[in-house]
């Protein structure tokens, strides 16, 4: 079972040493830090599953921290403060924050919103993961279609996205014209599936006459092969 990795940032020491030793027990890894700046020195070389951030800081503050970091780093955050008003609870929200708990609080209740928060961040992740097949140098997200090749963009049709969503769906599975063709809810049959799988193939394929990704399987249909790193040298 991994071993979740926390930061805990607040200017109150003591604070700070009861939550490393209470999230320790609780079977989690800490790191603390005394202030935003020491926090994002921190996080410079070093990754956390989730940030225990105090709202009211000396300096900056943990909501203008938080909306800094959120720029370019999606980790989750919760927020710890006295502050209890709605309007404080809404600017942290709307600073990034992922939860927000009122000083004092129950330490078995902060331990129970992180783990909410781990494991909703878990799903979310598996979530991503399903919509994104990579095949060799390839990368298809199926909700937005886009298709990229070592990180350039590629231009598919409408169409080809579709048809190539179909087999990203079902990878290493061979699928027939009919089984494409109820997948498509009829919006490619019979000839119009061949001629589609052969236009992808060119955007593909290093050499179309020789499928590596976007194969045919005899008297069969197709498959996306995604268990293919490179191609195979054509000789």
């Amino acid at each position: 079972m991994k071993e979740h990795h926390i930061l805990v940032i607040d200017d109150d020491e003591r604070l700070r040493v009861l939550l490393r030793r209470f999230l320790e027990e609780s079977g989690f890894r800490v790191t603390d830090a005394g202030s935003a700046q020491e926090a994002r020195s921190i996080l410079q070389g070093m990754a956390f599953d989730i940030l225990v951030v105090d709202v009211m800081m000396p300096g900056e503050t943990g909501i203008e921290f938080l909306a800094d970091l959120r720029k370019d780093d999606p980790v989750p955050a919760l927020f710890l403060t006295a502050r209890s008003e709605t309007e404080s609870r809404i600017e942290g929200l709307e600073a990034g924050a992922d939860d927000y708990m009122s000083k004092p609080f129950e330490p078995r209740e902060l331990v129970l919103r992180i783990q909410r928060i781990l494991q909703r961040n878990v799903v979310n992740e598996q979530k991503t993961a399903a919509n994104d097949v990579r095949f060799g140098p390839f990368h298809f997200d199926i909700v937005s279609g886009l298709l990229t090749k070592a990180g350039n963009r590629l231009h598919i049709t409408t169409a080809e996205q579709q048809l190539l969503g179909s087999f990203a769906e079902a990878p290493n599975t061979v699928l027939s014209r009919d089984d494409l063709s109820n997948i498509l809810d009829g919006r490619m049959e019979g000839r119009s599936i061949d001629v589609a799988v052969a236009r992808l193939r060119r955007k593909l394929e290093p050499n179309p006459r020789h499928p590596v990704y976007l194969q045919t399987v005899r008297n069969r249909g197709w498959m996306l092969r995604t268990d293919i790193a490179q191609p195979a040298r054509q000789v």
